[in-house]
């Protein structure tokens, strides 16, 4: 007859354990689930930021085809090309109310994934084409050529933005 009565006692703490072990088990999963979701945004910003990458450094070359092609001329900003920067304003492409960028993201044709990618050439004035040609006399015929600096970004609202910059020397 004690046997009876211990069995009662003992009959709701099974259930207890079992309601705890789902408990635990059901956190355990949505600690893994925030786990994955957050791996899944950053490799999301990872592909964001090389297809901005990839498209920058595509406007950089498109820009150099276009520096190789002007004339080191004096035009203020006129479809992406721009004079040499003056003192109080050096870095135009630093300003946000500087609309003299070009945009190249349908002349780059990279598809439906491309996202906005403007660039600028700046007349830099002559440079040197290899170290010390400018300090020998009489100076080489061939030491002296235009220098650009050519500034891409890529962007597009809400993902990953790039910026990319080089020198340029026309030879």
């Amino acid at each position: 007859m004690q046997s009876i009565h211990t069995a009662a006692r003992q009959g709701g703490a099974s259930l207890f354990v079992v309601l705890m072990l789902l408990l635990i088990m059901t956190l355990l999963g949505l600690a893994a689930l925030r786990g994955t979701l957050l791996e899944e945004r950053m490799s999301a910003n990872l592909y964001d930021r090389s297809v901005s990458f990839q498209a920058a450094e595509a406007a950089l070359r498109f820009a150099e085809t276009l520096a190789a092609a002007q004339p080191a001329g004096d035009a203020v900003c006129s479809n992406g090309i721009c004079s040499t920067p003056v003192a109080s304003d050096p870095d135009r492409w630093l300003s946000p109310g500087f609309a003299g960028w070009r945009d190249v993201t349908a002349d780059l044709e990279l598809g439906t994934i491309a996202p906005q990618t403007d660039v600028i050439v700046e007349n830099m004035g002559l440079a040197p084409t290899w170290p010390g040609c400018d300090r020998k006399i009489p100076i080489d015929a061939l030491c002296m050529a235009p220098r650009y600096r050519i500034t891409a970004r890529s962007s597009e609202a809400g993902r990953a933005a790039v910026f990319l910059q080089t020198n340029f020397i026309v030879r």
